[in-house]
């Protein structure tokens, strides 16, 4: 009798499947590792290639974010620009410290009699500001209208003075129809 025989009478007398499946185990294992080694091996093989893509998709990203730092850098830049020369603008529109009537008119520049007019008027850099004849109380102010309704033609001049003692005036005539 030979060994495979023996294992089988001995599974046979042992009740049944037990030494079988004993026998059969081993066929399995072999299986589960062959299939497991043919699993690493494909890992093995797409490994590199899944590198390649994950630091192709970092380097992607990497290149988005620098994009978009330098188009916001850039627009930074404009924006600072833009608000420099708005700066300069003021400062050369107001002065630096010096005395200045910005505007001074009226809207519109001729009324018919009982019509209502705007009498406007800015000044940089004052302390007192007057408007003759007196209309109603003023102050400093970089943009302030009245309200006058004069009966005939008038001139108003707009007087401001700044905490030196230095005066600049302005003058225009409402015509009345």
């Amino acid at each position: 009798m030979d060994d495979a025989q023996s294992v089988r009478l001995r599974a046979s007398r042992a009740g049944g499947t037990g030494a079988m499946r004993t026998a059969r185990r081993p066929r399995g294992i072999l299986k589960m590792l062959e299939s497991e080694s043919k699993m690493v091996r494909i890992i093995r093989r797409v490994l590199p290639f899944t590198t390649a893509v994950c630091i192709i998709a970092i380097l992607y990203v990497a290149w988005v974010f620098m994009a978009r730092w330098s188009e916001n850098r850039s627009l930074e830049q404009a924006a600072d620009a833009k608000k420099q020369t708005a700066d300069n603008e003021v400062t050369r529109t107001y002065g630096s410290d010096k005395l200045k009537i910005v505007s001074f008119y009226t809207t519109p520049g001729a009324i018919a009699r009982g019509e209502k007019a705007l009498i406007c008027y800015g000044v940089a850099n004052a302390k007192t500001v007057r408007l003759d004849p007196p209309v109603e109380r003023v102050w400093p102010s970089v943009s302030r209208c009245l309200e006058v309704s004069p009966s005939r033609d008038t001139k108003y001049t707009l007087t401001a003075e700044d905490a030196q003692g230095h005066r600049e005036m302005a003058s225009f005539l409402l015509r009345v129809k």
